[in-house]
């Protein structure tokens, strides 16, 4: 089976010390990315972590697939235990940063302890090191910690600009917090390629916690990684396809939703929105001024935009942003809305929680479409100024005192794609290790439908769903292992999956499977069990769909993971 190559390498921040290890066994069983990320998250972090205290770790790793020149493969991956959600979490991100990271000679790179004082850590492949007999990579990465005290308060591009000035690193080498990862808004991103997010789940208050600003990743080091020539043929493919994303990104899907009373509007309240032409794909489109892509991508989905008389420039909004800060807002003009994703990528913030929680704080004070206020208060999450300083928790822990419903799972809030029309989405919701996010499953994309006739369900009841959930979330936890980007899916095909990895479909399958699964028991650790696995509104048939789900998973009927399922032997490859 194909996998990435490379030691472990772990940097202690309190110590300032560094150490490289063999995860042979890890890769041969995980791959890479999130199911080795996975992996050694439970293996080395304590299970009753304080997701803010230095006992908690962030590995940042890569697959087999960034050593490719393959389309869809300019991802990398963060693990870590939350402070949103409490619960072990992973978050993708795009941009340029993955064949760096790769670069360094390492497949995983950790981040423990906790500074005295705020750092940019520099990670390199060693390169004037000497070589371990018989490699052709250097045996050791290289670490530098330096002090940046000129850097607290900084934003995302004032980081990046001090780092290419003193570096001579551009920001496709560096992940970064804004203010709000330094002030632990517990939805906090990590930023890379400055406008590219660790997003989902506040990993980057766990980055600020740690009191690093920066990690930057270079060298020449890469593992030679054999990758079968079926990545040529999608790669061509992805250049020639006629695809809407390529114009409109994921917004595309907003007038598709809107039309089946499935668009999340004015705090969760209705469904629709008589303003979505003001913030739908035609409308970004007409900001859009130039092509964006991620590293080796020929798709070239992101979506660049500006407006000229407001003065924003940034990248989006993709559809859960225009979700989060228009309908869901009631705001219906797409400036107002880029005006508030600019503002995240800026500070480093979930651009989707942070639209949710402001949506929130408009409902309790009936301030619908007031963007003027919008703008305030995500410049006050992101300092924990004000008011700011409740929402900087998060819409779980704020609810009660906005006096409004809570409309998360697991304590994150919801994405755009709407389950009470959604039936399987609203399923993947209720179960996601991570709680109410899209891409654990994508399960929306079969129920629109976005895939062929042939793989697409009709978007009510739960029949048949249970055990096309769970082939689901293994797949894209594959996708996540490889890494391989979840907008590849007109393209990758099991018989390519088999023929780039070099293995039987139902394999790779597994991996996901073990991926799925060791997140699941570190949440179960955790307190975590069916109680979890809930919605905030009613569909018809639910539990019977959660004992369907729990029964193909294997698990008790409680939703706790067997131990026998977290075995050396039952996690091997």
């Amino acid at each position: 089976m194909l996998r990435t190559e490379g030691p472990l390498l772990t940097i202690d921040v309190s110590a300032r010390e560094t150490r490289t290890e063999s995860i042979d066994d890890v890769l041969e069983s995980f791959v890479g990315g999130r199911g080795v990320g996975t992996k050694l998250a439970h293996d080395r972090v304590p299970f009753d972590v304080d997701p803010l205290g230095p006992d908690n770790s962030l590995f940042f790793t890569t697959g087999p697939m960034q050593m490719s020149n393959m389309s869809f493969t300019g991802r990398t991956n963060c693990t870590g235990v939350s402070p949103l959600t409490d619960g072990l979490i992973s978050s993708n991100a795009g941009g340029f940063m993955s064949r760096h990271v790769a670069d360094t000679g390492a497949a995983a790179v950790e981040i423990a302890g906790e500074s005295d004082d705020l750092l940019v850590v520099h990670v390199t492949d060693g390169a004037d090191e000497p070589r371990s007999s018989g490699s052709e990579t250097p045996s050791r990465p290289r670490v530098e910690f330096e002090e940046v005290p000129n850097l607290e308060g900084a934003t995302v591009p004032e980081t990046c600009e001090y780092i290419e000035e003193s570096r001579g690193l551009d920001a496709e080498h560096v992940a970064c917090i804004g203010p709000a990862g330094e002030n632990g808004v517990r939805f906090a991103s990590i930023m890379t390629t400055e406008e590219r997010a660790f997003g989902r789940g506040g990993l980057g208050a766990v980055l600020g916690a740690k009191n690093v600003k920066a990690v930057t990743f270079d060298g020449d080091s890469s593992p030679d990684v054999d990758i079968p020539a079926t990545q040529m043929e999608i790669h061509r493919e992805a250049a020639t396809e006629d695809h809407i994303m390529k114009r409109q990104g994921t917004v595309a899907v907003m007038d598709l939703a809107n039309e089946m009373d499935g668009l999340p509007s004015y705090y969760f309240s209705e469904q629709s929105f008589e303003g979505a032409e003001g913030i739908n794909g035609d409308a970004v489109e007409e900001k859009k001024y130039k092509k964006g892509t991620c590293s080796a991508c020929a798709f070239a989905c992101k979506l660049p935009t500006k407006d000229e008389a407001a003065g924003v420039e940034t990248e989006g909004p993709e559809f859960e942003t225009a979700m989060a800060f228009g309908s869901n807002a009631g705001v219906d003009d797409i400036v107002d809305v880029m005006k508030s994703n600019e503002l995240c990528d800026r500070y480093g913030l979930d651009a989707i929680s942070a639209g949710n929680t402001v949506s929130a704080y408009l409902a309790s004070e009936d301030e619908f479409g007031n963007e003027d206020l919008v703008h305030d208060l995500v410049e006050k999450i992101a300092h924990r100024e004000g008011v700011g300083d409740l929402l900087a928790e998060g819409i779980d822990r704020a609810h009660e005192e906005l006096g409004v419903e809570n409309w998360t799972v697991k304590s994150m809030d919801f994405a755009g794609h709407e389950g009470r029309v959604l039936h399987g989405q609203g399923l993947s919701y209720a179960v996601a290790n991570r709680g109410a996010d899209h891409m654990y499953a994508t399960f929306y994309s079969v129920e629109y439908p976005l895939v062929s006739k042939d793989e697409a369900m009709e978007p009510e009841g739960f029949e048949g769903k249970p055990e096309r959930l769970v082939e689901r979330e293994n797949l894209m936890a594959l996708n996540d292992s490889g890494i391989v980007c979840k907008f590849s899916r007109d393209f990758m095909t099991p018989g390519r999956y088999e023929a780039l990895f070099d293995a039987d479909y139902d394999d790779l399958l597994d991996v996901g499977n073990r991926t799925v699964t060791l997140e699941r028991h570190f949440n179960n650790q955790r307190g975590f069990d069916r109680d979890d696995d809930r919605l905030p509104y009613d569909i018809d048939g639910l539990g019977e769909a959660l004992d369907e789900y729990y029964e193909v998973r294997g698990w008790e009927e409680d939703g706790v993971v067997p131990d026998e399922q977290v075995s050396d032997e039952t996690m091997s490859a």
